[in-house]
């Protein structure tokens, strides 16, 4: 591994965590750690040793306090749908994606209108489903997406899933939606504002290093 991939590693890995709202220092310190491992796996690595089966375990799912807030901001909803999206947040801090999405769909179905509750469903059949915007997770978007049309929560957190799933060309489409529709007078207008600047300048150094996007 060379030189140049390594500060391409650090440089993706800085700019993928500002896309989902980590701290600039704190992005950078994890992007530097993140290549050092990359340099002490290079100099061990032992590519010729057999592998050996895994246990797998449910992965605890990282729900930023400060994105639920932000949820609350731009996704304004009813309050039996904040209370099921806030059990959702519990099923997934505790790794528990499939009972995150099958309470939310419980929850639809009792609020068909609730335009956060779909969002919130994207949401966590994208993790369920391994970081991936799939059919599914689209739907409930798209569900979400006409029932408030004029809301910018809806593409927000279809356009930060995207992200998760790698298609950054459709997420800027979406988060550009989000900040049309946001009011001009809104605090997170500034918010959507930096991950739309991320996102250039990350598709700026991909470019720049040879990679796709």
């Amino acid at each position: 591994m060379g030189w140049v991939t390594l500060v391409v590693i650090g440089i993706v890995a800085f700019a993928g965590l500002r896309l989902v709202g980590v701290p600039r220092a704190l992005g950078w310190l994890t992007a530097a750690a993140l290549a050092i491992g990359a340099t002490g796996y290079a100099a061990q690595q032992r590519a010729g040793l057999p592998g050996h089966p895994v246990t797998a375990q449910a992965r605890a799912v990282e729900v930023d306090p400060g994105m639920v807030a932000f949820r609350a901001m731009i996704l304004p909803g009813t309050p039996d749908g904040r209370a099921a999206l806030a059990v959702a947040d519990t099923d997934m801090r505790q790794g528990d994606t499939a009972a995150a999405v099958a309470g939310l769909l419980q929850a639809t179905r009792r609020m068909p209108g609730d335009a956060a509750l779909w969002t919130g469903l994207g949401s966590a059949i994208a993790a369920h489903d391994g970081g991936q915007v799939s059919p599914a997770a689209r739907f409930a978007f798209q569900r979400a997406l006409r029932l408030a049309p004029r809301e910018p929560g809806p593409p927000f957190f279809l356009g930060l899933a995207l992200v998760q799933s790698g298609d950054l060309a459709a997420a800027k489409i979406a988060w550009l939606r989000a900040l049309a529709l946001a009011p001009r007078d809104a605090r997170y207008r500034v918010d959507i504002a930096e991950r739309l600047v991320v996102i250039d300048e990350f598709q700026a150094m991909t470019a720049g290093a040879g990679m796709k996007p």
